[in-house]
């Protein structure tokens, strides 16, 4: 709970502080200190079709520092939720913060009065007050749960769900863990958010250094070396810049990762017999942090991406953006412990835990891999891939800056076209057209030829000598949800400018935009332009994403898509959802800083 190994030493002062603050809490919580303190230790779950979750403030200490936490029935995460596909559940959440909370049930099929986002579904839980959740489950797999109230979610509401499917699981195991990676901040993140306006990479320990310069220069030669920085400094960007906030010790606000709630140090553990076939499902709860997952000693066979079967892969590594969600299968045939090693997109640091046939065993912790800057594919995609020199400028380069001439581009933002048929679409790939509200002071770069290979692991994962998990890799089994074709394409591009920290589509935040307006019953492809040299998790409500491959067919069903640096990727929906629903980039801070919009089925 804590998150440090304390010595005997100061283990009984600690204890008389924290019981001193859990009793606070309780108060505020509704809750009695003792059934506190037995849930954090039990960690137990909830099973069943009649729930009651309270939010409310929760002392917790990951860094050596105390804190409050935003807990549900004061744990962090908040208890593993298990369904049955099929039932109707009903879930009372009663608020115990001083401020508007709420749960959102992430990727959960469900009426849009359901779906818990205050200002598009419902106003909001009030402080003291109990909303009332019912839907029937019509699905099955890993899902999770969050808060999608402010910056709650980096605080610490957010939980497991499992729904266990009416014929039983396809793939049998003999046992199962959830995994849920997080991260944790002792800053208050509306301060993580300050600091980011103010200077966007204020949380960034990996810039470049006179002895990569030195490096470069006799690797490279002493022109092309200061070419390259050349290139970089004009641009007003950082080669580095794979995460908003990181886990440099040194800087006020940095993060600490967490596995299912717990340190490094703390090491949680999960149980296995050797020779099990051992379930983990894997779940990214994280606000802000991409992680690559990887268990030494032990191959993953990927078995389900969010909640959906897929066709058994197997791999040594995954990355697991923010939001997603993969169960794998893993046999450990030896009487020995295993590290499950997750490191940050960044690599700026990392969180184990163990899987083991005993409690108190550990395996050796790999380092952390070295970060690489991000290359010439993430910046200028197909271009950077077909052979193509330089990075920005005049004419038919593959990536312009918003100094360029602001005349280029479509005049129409958000266009709407008819759908493409496959077949042409893989001949003759649509053409990549800007919007005119992305020629403005929000937006720093745009990308005219975007890249659309899905075999791709991403920046820090190319070429590292291990399988790593592509969305190339994933099938769902059994197919679309709906066999029909499209009949109307919608493109949005992923825009920002990353030294003011300004995020959204098509230029527009989230206050400067309209719905973006599905017709009842229609079929239809997204297009979404990554603009940007982030990768960003996005995330529709309220209905799937299916995932289509290069050639315009179907790869993967997907509650959230991670599109990579200078990516285009496309999905198809069936809009049979009314209501109005959130379509917005997972990682919070860009959230809230306005890669936010709003969708309406009518």
């Amino acid at each position: 709970m804590n998150g440090l190994e304390l010595d005997a030493k100061c283990q009984s002062s600690w204890r008389r502080r924290f019981l001193r603050g859990l009793g606070a809490a309780a108060g505020l919580a509704g809750l009695s200190p003792r059934l506190l303190f037995a849930q954090q230790s039990d960690r137990g779950a909830l099973r069943g079709t009649d729930f009651d979750l309270v939010i409310g403030p929760t002392p917790v200490n990951y860094t050596g520092a105390d804190r409050i936490a935003t807990a549900v029935n004061g744990q962090v995460p908040a208890p593993t939720l298990y369904w049955n596909e099929g039932d109707t559940v009903t879930i009372r959440v009663t608020n115990r913060l001083p401020a508007v909370s709420s749960i959102h049930w992430h990727g959960i099929l469900l009426p849009a009065d359901m779906d818990g986002v205050p200002g598009l579904s419902f106003s909001g839980i009030a402080p003291g007050q109990t909303f009332t959740y019912r839907f029937q489950v019509r699905q099955s797999g890993t899902y999770w749960y969050h808060s999608h109230s402010g910056l709650q979610e980096q605080t610490g509401l957010y939980g497991p769900i499992v729904v266990l499917p009416k014929g039983g699981e396809r793939v049998r195991a003999e046992r199962e863990h959830v995994v849920m990676l997080s991260d944790w901040t002792d800053e208050k993140p509306e301060r993580v958010l300050a600091k980011l306006k103010k200077m966007s990479d204020f949380f960034n320990n990996k810039q470049p250094t006179f002895g990569e310069f030195y490096s470069d220069i006799r690797k490279m030669g002493l022109a092309a070396a200061v070419e390259k920085r050349k290139m970089w400094n004009q641009m007003r960007m950082m080669p580095t810049d794979f995460s908003d906030v990181t886990a440099s010790r040194n800087i006020g606000g940095a993060l600490r990762y967490l596995i299912n709630g717990a340190t490094s140090d703390v090491n949680w553990t999960g149980l296995f017999r050797p020779g099990e076939k051992v379930r983990l499902r894997f779940i990214n709860g994280a606000a802000t942090t991409i992680f690559d997952v990887r268990i030494p000693g032990l191959k993953m066979t990927v078995i389900a991406a969010d909640g959906q079967d897929v066709e058994p892969v197997t791999v040594d590594e995954m990355r697991i953006s923010v939001a997603e969600t993969y169960d794998v299968i893993v046999e450990p045939a030896e009487d020995r412990a295993y590290t499950i090693f997750a490191q940050s997109i960044g690599r700026s640091g990392s969180v184990r835990a163990t899987l083991a046939p005993r409690p108190g065993m550990q395996a050796p912790v790999p380092d952390i891999d070295e970060a690489q800057w991000l290359t010439m594919v993430d910046m200028m995609g197909a271009m950077a891939m077909s052979g193509a020199h330089g990075a920005h400028g005049a004419g038919g380069g593959a990536m312009r800056h918003a100094q360029d001439a602001a005349t280029a581009g479509d005049p129409h933002a958000g266009q709407t076209t008819p759908a493409a048929p496959a077949t042409s679409r893989a001949i003759h790939p649509p053409r990549v057209t800007h919007a005119r509200t992305e020629y403005g002071p929000g937006v720093d770069m745009r990308v005219d030829m975007p890249r659309t290979n899905l075999d791709d692991p991403g920046v820090n994962l190319r070429g590292n000598s291990r399988r790593v998990l592509t969305y190339a890799d994933l099938r769902t089994i059994g197919g679309p949800v709906d066999p029909r074709e499209p009949s109307r394409e919608i493109e949005l591009h992923l825009t920002g400018n990353m030294e003011r920290f300004m995020w959204s589509f098509d230029g527009q935040k989230f206050s400067e935009s309209l719905p973006i307006r599905f017709r009842h019953g229609e079929r239809l492809r997204i297009v979404l332009v990554n603009d940007t040299m982030m990768n960003h998790p996005i995330h529709l409500h309220g209905m799937w994403s299916e995932l289509e491959s290069e050639s315009g067919q179907f790869q993967v069903r997907k509650h959230t898509i991670n599109v990579q640096p200078a990516k285009r990727v496309s999905f198809r929906v069936t809009a049979d959802a009314p209501g109005h629903w959130a379509f917005h980039c997972h990682l919070l801070y860009h959230m809230e800083a306005g890669m936010f919009r709003e969708v309406v089925v009518s």
